[in-house]
């Protein structure tokens, strides 16, 4: 009896694991986009949640009309990726390396986003058809086929972003603004443009995780609150405009999230993260890969 409670056990650690890898794979997207804006920006974008929350928004009313769930993903990308442009040349750009102004601008902002998805979308949960219903065995356990599939092109997502940053011309300029924004222009590179494409390339990729996550949770005005919390959380902890901290916090954090919750409930599993950030914020205030 007890060798089988033990196995039990064992096979709900290593099911909360993977699934708390999975979900920490479209985590990173949401964090990668957040601490891309600080870093290049110095905005605390505060609607960084409501985003993600468009994203699925309008995927689940776009495939409602046509039909064809993975190509309105690309067109929500496009065009949440193309407001977030505008958004930052004509409302945003006054804020920039003014975290405080910013937060509180931002914040403003996320009011205004979720009260038209409240007009808009109605202030009732809605679930998603699953658009690839089927399980995948891993490590001898079934997993839903449709989070699989989204953790793998996650990953794949997040290739390309490394590729664009450290591989292209224009990453180029995007890392030399995140380091240094006066040196980069005085080198000719034009940094309202590079914050025009930065801005629309973490709005982009917000919503990318919420299109992604449509199928999974429940779509929702106030979907976003709980998940810039953790996105906010992943980013300090990884260091603020760190790309590759922001990586490694946000799997390990979603891992470890995953595994605490098999002996806690889930709010004790996320309050023990909460002790984890102030843990690393005490020994390496400026997170685990932030620049001092």
């Amino acid at each position: 009896m007890a060798l089988m409670e033990m196995s039990e056990t064992l096979s709900t650690l290593v099911f909360q694991l993977v699934n708390g890898l999975i979900w920490g794979c479209i985590l990173a997207l949401i964090a990668l986009g957040l601490s891309l804006i600080f870093g290049q920006m110095g905005i605390v974008n505060m609607a960084h949640g409501e985003l993600y929350m468009a994203g699925a928004v309008l995927v689940f009313s776009l495939t409602s009309l046509t039909k064809n769930f993975w190509l309105m993903v690309v067109v929500v990308a496009v065009i949440m990726g193309l407001l977030g442009g505008v958004a930052e040349r004509f409302m945003l750009r006054p804020f920039e390396g003014k975290p405080m102004p910013s937060m509180v601008a931002t914040i403003g902002l996320s009011f205004i986003m979720q009260q038209l998805a409240l007009m808009w979308f109605g202030g009732i949960p809605k679930q998603m058809v699953d658009p690839w219903p089927t399980v995948v065995q891993l490590f001898g356990m079934p997993f839903p086929g449709y989070r699989v599939l989204v953790a793998f092109i996650a990953v794949l997502l997040i290739a390309v972003l490394w590729t664009l940053l450290h591989r292209t011309s224009l990453g180029t300029s995007i890392r030399a603004c995140m380091q240094d924004a006066e040196t980069a222009n005085a080198m000719g590179i034009n940094s309202g443009r590079i914050s025009v494409i930065t801005f629309g390339l973490g709005t982009a990729l917000a919503a990318l995780g919420g299109a992604l996550s449509a199928p999974i949770s429940q779509v929702f005005f106030l979907m976003g609150t709980d998940v810039v919390l953790f996105a906010f959380i992943v980013a300090i902890v990884g260091g603020l405009g760190s790309l590759e901290g922001t990586l490694v916090a946000a799997i390990s954090l979603s891992a470890l999230e995953g595994v605490l919750s098999v002996t806690l409930s889930p709010v004790q599993a996320r309050a023990a993260i909460f002790l984890i950030m102030s843990a690393v914020l005490v020994v390496r205030p400026h997170g685990l890969f932030g620049r001092v």
